[in-house]
């Protein structure tokens, strides 16, 4: 087990897939991992742009890459890292007095380092590294205090300072976390808690007001909770939420939707529609159904153009199914409330419909999935699918976001099979998830830019390669 300032990964911890490694390659992970939060920024540049290698080395770790394949991605994503900073004495000592004087330096990323120490500090005072209740301090403290029923858990004035963050710069605070709590690293919860710090709060106004208007609703008038694809549905029917992603807008979440007081209230009124109720069996349902339906929208937006331009997955709405698999993560923690699981899975769908409408709400269509003809396989080739995502292992030029989609792929599938739902998934057959996997690899492969943006508007596809 890992410190708050060492990171130990063993060959039998390899995350949710539990797939098999070696000693090599765990002793690689373990070195890479930690040059990485020795050497790097959580931000590879001053605008916000996010560091992924500790995502990239475990998603490959995850999926049985060998040691030279973790050598290589890490080796073409470091030269563009900025270089850690050394904490901020008198911000330190601040800090250390109480969460009130830690808040002035929220949003602001020059102060990650300062918050990074803070928590590896707070984890080591909670023995993280020599006993296995570190993480329930950690996370009822600073992300589930508002729904913790652990005594003293909702105390210091926290609230949801961390936990509405997360939601923030395309999810990569709660995706750092993820990573950290699939492999019981403090080193790295301590990352994801200080990614989140650093991170503005402009988006938790959409969450706030959409779980208050939820709220609202008393018990006559509440019904059952409509399925997350119908949602989805709704709000490609509704014609302001259809139009508010655009070429005008610099940041669609932001200028389309936050901005846009009329279609904020459409968002909003939609998002309201989400509840989940407090009872593991019905999270555990909702869960699968929440990571089933990101997949589907990620996949029927990657075939937006079916027939004319080679499919590509949406740059953006991937990290929405990249981030799912802490769900399963979180619903296996018996401290962990049912109050707090239902409400983080509730913001991760209502962030699910925000992203969707922010990419313009790319058509959803199984009957495409279902005709895409896959790449042709080599001859003798590999044929189950966990060697098909393994084609992904030597990826050319990714940075981490193609193999982290390909884990999230399997992991869906097995949380799948492992958990069937009552509601009907949409991706729910040997042949859907055989078009799947390989959608996903032949579309990385495939020529031209790696990811498109935007994928619901028309022009953003024509940059994309057609077919010949």
């Amino acid at each position: 087990m890992g410190s708050p300032f060492k990171i130990h990964i063993s060959p039998q911890n390899t995350g949710l897939l539990k797939v098999k490694q070696t000693e090599e390659a765990a002793e690689k992970a373990s070195s890479l991992l930690q040059q990485d939060l020795e050497k790097h920024h959580v931000f590879f540049n001053e605008d916000g742009f996010h560091n992924h290698i500790p995502h990239h080395i475990l998603a490959l770790y995850g999926t049985g890459a060998s040691a030279s394949s973790l050598q290589k991605g890490y080796d073409e994503n470091t030269s563009y890292q900025r270089p850690a900073q050394p904490p901020h004495t008198e911000v330190l000592t601040s800090m250390f007095q109480s969460w009130e004087h830690a808040k002035p330096f929220l949003g602001n990323e020059k102060h990650y380092p300062d918050f990074l120490r803070f928590f590896q500090e707070e984890l080591a005072k909670y023995g993280a590294g020599s006993n296995g209740s570190w993480e329930e301090h950690m996370l009822q403290k600073y992300i589930f205090p508002s729904t913790s029923t652990t005594p003293g858990q909702g105390e210091g004035n926290v609230g949801d300072d961390l936990f509405l963050r997360l939601f923030s710069g395309l999810l990569h605070p709660l995706i750092q976390l993820m990573y950290g709590v699939e492999w019981a690293q403090p080193s790295i919860v301590a990352e994801g808690l200080a990614q989140a710090a650093v991170h503005g709060d402009e988006i938790g106004v959409y969450f706030l007001e959409a779980e208050k208007l939820s709220r609202s609703i008393s018990q006559e008038e509440e019904r059952e909770t409509p399925s997350i694809i119908s949602l989805l549905e709704e709000a490609a029917k509704n014609e302001k939420l259809a139009n508010a992603a655009g070429p005008q807008n610099r940041i669609q979440i932001r200028d389309g939707i936050l901005k846009k007081d009329d279609v904020r209230e459409e968002m909003v009124r939609l998002a309201a529609k989400v509840r989940v109720k407090p009872d593991e069996k019905e999270i555990e349902r909702v869960t699968v159904e929440m990571f089933n339906a990101c997949l589907f929208v990620a996949s029927s937006a990657a075939l937006f153009k079916e027939g004319d331009k080679v499919p590509k997955y949406d740059f953006y709405i991937i990290h929405n199914v990249n981030s799912s698999p802490i769900f399963p993560t979180l619903n296996s923690k018996p401290w962990l409330s049912p109050q707090s699981k239902a409400r983080i899975l509730e913001w991760k769908i209502r962030m699910d419909l925000l992203q969707y409408v922010a990419r313009g709400c790319p058509p959803l269509s199984v009957d495409k999935i279902s005709r895409y003809q896959p790449k042709p396989k080599p001859p003798q080739a590999e044929q189950g699918l966990e060697e098909v995502i393994s084609r992904l292992h030597d990826l050319e030029g990714d940075d981490g976001h193609a193999i982290k989609l390909g884990r999230a792929a399997l992991i869906c599938r097995k949380v799948k099979r492992k958990n069937p739902p009552a509601a009907a998934l949409v991706i729910n057959t040997p042949e859907l998830w055989e078009k799947v996997l390989h959608l996903i690899v032949d579309s990385v492969e495939a020529p031209g830019p790696t990811w498109v943006r935007n994928a619901g508007l028309v022009g953003a596809w024509e940059v994309m390669f057609s077919f010949l």
